[in-house]
């Protein structure tokens, strides 16, 4: 069976306030993988499928654009 990897990337410009997540965590449909903050706004971002994570990108204090990856999650 091969393993594929899916990139979560950031929706828009932020600030990267938290990562609650590490490598090798596994993540469920809808959890918190990145917390961004934006004009203000505290913005999660979701695990949009279940996996582990497999590489984190980014950390808290980065600034990030709008298709920046911020984990790689492996199913």
């Amino acid at each position: 069976m091969r393993s594929s990897t899916t990139p979560i990337a950031a929706e828009m410009v932020a600030s990267v306030m938290e990562v609650p997540v590490n490598v090798g965590d596994h993540v469920d449909v809808g959890d918190t993988v990145c917390m961004l903050e934006s004009m203000k706004m505290e913005i999660p971002v979701l695990a949009e499928r279940a996996g582990s994570v497999a590489e984190i990108k980014v950390v808290a204090g980065d600034v990030v654009s709008e298709g920046d990856v911020l984990v790689v999650l492996a199913h």
